[in-house]
Order: C-alpha cells, then structure tokens, then sequence
C-alpha cells in the first residue's frame, strides 16, 4: 500500500472494452492497456431527482452530460429496496439473498438483516485480471474480517463502513471513524467533498500507472437523511424559494454532489484518460419520499417494491465506444453490471453469476435474447418483523408484495405503470409468476443471513 501513502497525506488529504463487433481492439492492441472503470453510485437518488429524467427543480449538468454523451438505461432498477442487499448484488453478480444480504448490514443484531458470504467480488476478480481496485465511500457489507473492503478484493478503501455516517461532521463517530484501508482516519470537511476529492487523487495518481484501475465510488449522497453544506442550501433557496425545507437539503446535496462528479470528469480529460475510461452512473437505493426526494412518475420510495422504490437513474459511458444520446429500453438489474463490466472487457470470470451482460443493447440497441424473470427481496425489522418482502417481474407483469404482511398483487406495467390495479388472482400470469416466486423464496430461505447460522453450517459440513 506504499503506492497510497501520499493521498493519505493529502487528506490532512472510472470501462468497456469490446464485444466481438469490437474486437480488433484486443486483436490489434494486445499491449494497450485495459480500459479504466469508474462507477459511480449515489445513495438514495430518486428517478425524478436529477434534470435529464425529469428533475424540474434540481440542476445536474455534470450526470446529465454523462447520460447525454453515453446510453440512458430506462429500466434500470436496484436489487433491491435497501442499500446492503444493493451492494452485495453489484459485487457479485447475484441475487443478494443468494449471497446472505436480504436486508441492510448493521452493527445492530437486533436490526441486522445480513452475513455477507464469501464469494468472487468483481473488485477480487479485476484485481485478480491485473487492475487496480478502489473503494472509496460507502462500504455496507461488514464491519469485522473477512468481510472488509481491502478482504473482498480492493487495494485502495477510504471510507467508511454502515449504512449512514454524519456527512457535514464526519469525526463524530457515530458509525465509527473513517478509514484508509484498515486504518482509522480523522479527515475534516464535509463527506461529498471528501469522496470526490479522494477519487480526483486516485485518478491523478493511477494516470502514468500500467495497470488500469477499477474505481468504485459510492456516494452517501443525497442520503437518507440529507447533510447538505449551507452554501449549497442557500444556492437552492435562492433559486427556488417557495421549495419546502426537505426538498431543498434534498436538492442541495444531489447538486453538491453532481459538482464533485463534475470535477473528477475534468480529471479525467486533463490527465488523458476520459477516452479510455467506462463510467457507469446509478443510485445504490430509490429517492426516499418522506425527506424530500422524488421518483417522478413512479408510485412508491425507498423500502418500497413499487416502481419507485426499486427503478433508478442509469446510464453508462465510454467515449466513441457507446453511441451518443443511445437509449436502452432493455430491463436491466443492478447485478447485470458484474457481468456487463466483464463482457465489455473482454474478461470471463468463472464463476456462475445470476446476472447478465446488458452489452448487446448498450453498445448496439440489440435487447437480450431471451426474456428474464427476474426478482426482488427486501427483509426489513420494525413493523415488519424482520420479514421479507418479495416481486417477480416477466415481460410486462409484475406480482409483488409491498410489506410481508400484505398479500401478492399483480400489475400490468404497460398498461398500469402507477400499479393501482391489480389483476385477477385467477389470471394465467398470477399463477405463472407465483409459483416461480415461491420456488426463489424457497432458495433465499434456504441460505443463512446471520453469522451464527453461516458458522453452523461450516461445522456441520466439516
């Protein structure tokens, strides 16, 4: 980790390669470096939260000119409706019930709804494929080995660890410190800047470097409970006055962050490499409506399996590679960027993933070959018991439940895209996405989420 130790002081201190369409880039230039990946995730940006998807209050112009200059993905939605579950899907590749994460990841036990399991991240498997991995953010898989960042495959961690952290006062210790890797740290000045500047050090850094880099930049912005700075609350009030005082912190903090975005882009292109670098934009959760988001047309927020707690602003970037202003209609999941990320380049990981590559409709508009059915899990306490929510999705029809306690309901969501009216129960799509959602809760069920039962089965197995 000598290679870090001149952004520790500073504190004081993003791919695709090709397809087969593409493919004289690896055929002809054996010895050009991999391309860089750079994703980035807000926390909790609701669809209707940015301009370009419908955001009237809100000023986004670096994201917009991702989506404007890259493939807008319409359908994109999250794994689930909480963040952990989010997470651990994207570095996998799988159903986050699959990998023991149906719920958020606390320190908590008594609300802890997760035990991350072991299995191949996509940091551990581009790190194994010869880039260099960071983390730098939010990390919502664990707090103790070996479910740690620098453990799952990334050799740069600064941030983080939980759900939430104090964003204007990030030595308060609410959650614990900051960290550069297994360090605790004590950086002054507010998370959003912290975040951005720390990503503008490793690009600058990594910029002369041989290796490409994977960079996972996890935003805890906007939030759940948004921590804007003032100087960016008093910007919004002073353009929109009459706004009430939830969407201005809201709004305050989305453009605080698009702001940073904008400036880690200008590193990119002054240091070169923009042209050779993939960005993938989304939100790790939904816009939560009771403290100033919103998801436009969409019913619904975070914790929600409604559309509007589940959909999220999507697009993806590389220049000259992904044609500009593109759209992609095709259904898409937060753990189709595992094997997306690979396919593009030109990377095979061995190991099954219930994800899939969504490149033939980014880089040629062409839809997958065969139609998914694709599911959802939400395991919540309170009220909720610590229970788990459940929705299936095929083609157009979606059957769900949005709290455990109440029954399965099904939607047309091309002809009802608000989900008010149910269908039949005795309809032939009832019956047909019942039963292959009762056979995935089986499969979640059947998978431990808590440490004690994770070490159990290892004895029992020994």
């Amino acid at each position: 980790m000598k290679h870090y130790v001149a952004i520790i002081l500073l504190i004081g201190i993003s791919g695709a390669c090709m397809l087969n369409p593409l493919s004289a880039y690896s055929a002809t230039n054996k010895n050009v470096k991999k391309p860089n990946i750079l994703v980035i995730m807000a926390d909790d940006l609701g669809y209707g939260d940015i301009s370009i998807t419908g955001g009237r209050d809100v000023q986004t112009p670096h994201i917009d000119d991702l989506f404007a200059k890259g493939v807008m993905m319409t359908e994109f939605y999250t794994s689930s409706s909480v963040g952990s579950p989010i997470q651990a899907s994207f570095l996998t590749g799988k159903y986050p019930g699959l990998v023991g994460v149906p719920g958020v990841i606390r320190k908590d036990l008594s609300n802890n709804w997760g035990y991350f399991r072991a299995d191949t991240t996509l940091s551990g498997y581009l790190q194994q494929s010869g880039y260099t991995t960071a983390l730098i953010g939010k990390w919502n898989l664990g707090f103790e080995s070996p479910n740690l960042p620098n453990e799952q495959g990334f050799d740069l961690f600064m941030g983080f660890l939980g759900d939430q952290f104090d964003a204007d006062r990030p030595l308060s210790q609410n959650n614990g410190s900051m960290r550069f890797n297994e360090n605790s740290i004590n950086p002054s000045g507010h998370t959003t800047d912290l975040f951005s500047n720390w990503s503008i050090d490793f690009i600058n850094r990594e910029a002369e470097a041989e290796k490409p880099f994977f960079l996972f930049l996890a935003y805890n912005a906007p939030g759940e409970f948004p921590s804007p700075k003032e100087e960016w609350v008093e910007s919004v009030q002073k353009d929109h006055p009459h706004l009430s005082r939830n969407r201005t912190k809201n709004i305050a903090a989305i453009e605080h962050m698009d702001d940073g975005i904008g400036r880690i882009l200008e590193t990119l292109n002054n240091t070169n490499q923009l042209k050779n670098t993939i960005i993938i934009f989304s939100s790790e959760n939904s816009g939560l409506l009771a403290t100033g988001s919103s998801n436009g047309k969409l019913r619904g927020g975070k914790q929600d399996l409604y559309e509007g707690g589940i959909r999220v602003p999507t697009c993806i970037f590389w220049r000259d590679k992904i044609k500009r202003q593109s759209i992609c209609h095709q259904v898409g999941i937060t753990m189709d960027l595992f094997p997306t990320i690979c396919e593009m380049c030109e990377l095979k990981p061995t190991n099954n993933l219930d994800g899939s590559s969504l490149t033939s409709c980014i880089l040629k508009g062409l839809p997958l070959q065969k139609e998914r059915t694709l599911f959802w899990v939400c395991r919540q306490g309170g009220v909720f018991e610590g229970k788990a929510s459940y929705a299936v999705r095929q083609g157009a029809y979606k059957l769900m439940q949005n709290n455990p306690h109440e029954d399965l309901r099904l939607y047309n969501l091309t002809t009802d895209s608000y989900e008010q009216i149910p269908l039949r129960k005795s309809s032939e799509h009832y019956q047909r996405l019942y039963q292959l959602l009762q056979a995935h809760i089986r499969k979640n069920e059947s998978v431990p989420w808590t440490k004690s039962e994770e070490a159990r089965l290892i004895i029992q197995s020994n």
